[in-house]
C-alpha cells in the first residue's frame, strides 16, 4: 500500500458531488481601498454580477471574497462540482477568470502575478485551507439544478396555457401539480 503524499495540496471537504475550496491571504499594507475597488470591478463583470449565471467555470455553485480583520485579510471561499483536479485545471486555464483574479491577488502579500501560471498555481494552492466542516442544504450539481429550473419554467408555461386544462386533469399529472402548488 502506498502512503498518500501529504505534502501535495489536498482537496477540501465534499458533500456528494460538490466540494469546498477556501483560500486565505494577507492584504498588502495600504491596499485595502484598491482591493475593494478591484472586488467591485469583479462584481460588475458579466457572469459575476448578481443575477448573471454565465461564469466561465460552469461547475461553481457560489463564490465569495471576504475582507476581514479590519481589511487586512482576504478570504476566497467557493464550492464546485466534480473532481478537485478538474476544478483546479479549469481555474488555471480559464483566461478570463484567471485575469480577474490576477487583479485581485495583486493586492495581497506574496503574489508575483501573471504570466507565470505555475507560480500563480503554487501561490493559490499555498493559500488553501480545507474547511473544518462543510454542509449543503440541497443536492444536485450545477448542471442538474439548472436543468431543474428549465423544466420548472417549462412546466409553469404549461400550467398557464389555456389548452392544457384537459391534460392537467389526467391522474398521472397529479404529482407534478402537487409540487407546483408549493
Amino acid at each position: 500500500m502506498t502512503a498518500p503524499d501529504v505534502s501535495a495540496p489536498q482537496p477540501g471537504l465534499s458533500v456528494g458531488p460538490t466540494s469546498e475550496f477556501s483560500l486565505f491571504f494577507r492584504v498588502k499594507p495600504g491596499e485595502s481601498v484598491s482591493l475593494r475597488n478591484a472586488l467591485q470591478a469583479l462584481q460588475d463583470t458579466p457572469g459575476y454580477r448578481p443575477g448573471d449565471y454565465g461564469m466561465a467555470i460552469q461547475t461553481i455553485h457560489e463564490a465569495r471574497f471576504v475582507l476581514f480583520d479590519d481589511d487586512t485579510r482576504l478570504a476566497f471561499i467557493t464550492s464546485f462540482d466534480g473532481p478537485w483536479d478538474a476544478y483546479m485545471e479549469d481555474f488555471f486555464t480559464s483566461g478570463p477568470t484567471l485575469a480577474l483574479f490576477d487583479l485581485i491577488f495583486s493586492h495581497v502579500e506574496g503574489y508575483d502575478g501573471l504570466p507565470d501560471v505555475a507560480a500563480v498555481r503554487s501561490f493559490v494552492l499555498g493559500a488553501e485551507q480545507s474547511a473544518a466542516a462543510y454542509a449543503r442544504n440541497y443536492g444536485g450539481t450545477v448542471k442538474e439544478i439548472r436543468k431543474a429550473q428549465r423544466v420548472n419554467s417549462a412546466f409553469q408555461q404549461v400550467l398557464d396555457h389555456p389548452e392544457a386544462a384537459e391534460i392537467l386533469e389526467h391522474p398521472a399529472m397529479q404529482p407534478l401539480l402537487d409540487e407546483a402548488g408549493d
